[in-house]
């Protein structure tokens, strides 16, 4: 069996430290040649130490003398800052978990993309913010994209028939999140403790308001819509409480594929790592006789706007879903502070989206120049909504 050489983007994350889990149950399948972590150096030694890759690289250089001290008489090499990460993420191997939450993760993916290899996407913000640039560079690369949010790997796996020709349409599933019953009165109220407080998932503070907010389910229409090709009109979303169907696939002849599975993100992680043979995991088996039933309803877009913004930012296109993220980050950021009430997290991104409109992207300079000016503009803006 040949074996895989595999960087991690993000390793002492959510997704990152549960991949080295899998990799750690397959010694013999996996060689980890680069570890990349943001600023937690004691997490990554620890890591860096378990599984021996040549680098470990730190985001933050203040963090770099804690990393080497750590590391030192190993022969694992310890790298530190903006450069390291990109240099590091661009040296080739066959698999890369792209786990770098946010745009700041858009210039070691592409650097991973480059090299042509594998490239497990776990930042969507990366492909939203830069779909063009990103698809563009995956052609031009001969690299294979594979998706690791639950969803997204739902749809790629139920089309694995390859009858893409004769999909109708796809279907997302949402958990609904905290606020999944709650009225708008006490989503206004809602705290940033009671935003984190995700009733299926355990994942990462950001990623955890974007599901409070239904931003997360915005950014997944769009990034559907790049990874599938897909029209606004052929993606449906449906709040699923249970997280057991985590996407389907309605093809013109009445047939739905679903993929189903436990809430857990060692499954579709696996599934990109091994793909497209398959991993044996320790993830739950799924029951459904325990379950008993499976709820299905459309979402409420009154109280999640953040669904309504994302399919106007598609129809719009060039470089409004660039906007869009930048403001979600933003707001995100200025909610997690209690600089901005909950509610008026989509209120800020609107605002954003009114002020700038869709500016053409052609290119990686474009992107981050707007990236750039979207996060003044929502940031100028916190002063009114606050």
């Amino acid at each position: 069996m040949d074996v895989k050489t595999v960087t991690i983007m993000g390793c002492t994350g959510s997704i990152g430290t549960q991949t080295i889990d899998l990799l750690m149950a397959n010694p013999d399948r996996y060689r980890v040649h680069a570890l990349i972590a943001g600023s937690n150096a004691n997490r990554l030694a620890e890591q860096a130490l378990a599984l021996r890759p040549a680098i470990a690289v730190i985001a933050d250089p203040a963090q770099l003398p804690a990393l080497r001290a750590a590391l030192a008489g190993t022969g694992i090499r310890a790298e530190g800052g903006r450069a390291a990460v990109i240099d590091a993420a661009g040296e080739k191997v066959d698999w890369t978990m792209a786990a770098i939450t946010g745009t700041i993760g858009l210039e070691p993916t592409l650097a991973a993309i480059s090299h042509g290899g594998s490239i497990a996407l776990a930042n969507k913000e990366a492909l939203v913010s830069a779909g063009d640039v990103m698809l563009r560079a995956v052609r031009d690369a001969g690299a294979n994209l594979l998706p690791v949010d639950s969803e997204h790997n739902a749809i790629f796996q139920s089309l694995a028939d390859g009858n893409r020709a004769a999909l109708e349409k796809i279907i997302l599933t949402a958990s609904g999140g905290p606020f999944r019953l709650a009225s708008l009165a006490d989503m206004q109220a809602a705290t940033p403790e009671r935003a984190l407080r995700h009733p299926v998932w355990s994942m990462g503070a950001k990623i955890s308001i974007d599901s409070a907010t239904l931003f997360n389910k915005g950014l997944e229409v769009i990034e559907a819509a790049r990874l599938f090709s897909l029209q606004p009109d052929e993606i449906e979303v449906l709040v699923h409480p249970q997280s057991v169907v985590h996407g389907m696939v309605c093809y013109r002849d009445g047939s739905v594929l679903a993929q189903m599975g436990a809430p857990d993100m060692r499954i579709p992680i696996a599934h990109t790592l091994a793909w497209p043979a398959r991993l044996t995991t320790r993830s739950p088996r799924l029951d459904l006789a325990s379950i008993s039933k499976l709820e299905f309803y459309p979402p409420d877009l009154e109280k999640f706007p953040a669904l309504r913004l994302a399919r106007e930012v598609l129809i719009a296109g060039r470089g409004a879903s660039c906007v869009l993220n930048a403001a979600n980050e933003i707001a995100v950021a200025a909610f997690l502070d209690r600089r901005l009430g909950f509610l008026d997290i989509a209120r800020l991104v609107e605002t954003v989206l009114d002020r700038l409109g869709a500016p053409p992207v052609p290119d990686l300079a474009a992107v981050l120049a707007l990236d750039a000016q979207a996060r003044r503009v929502a940031t100028d803006s916190l002063a009114v909504l606050a």
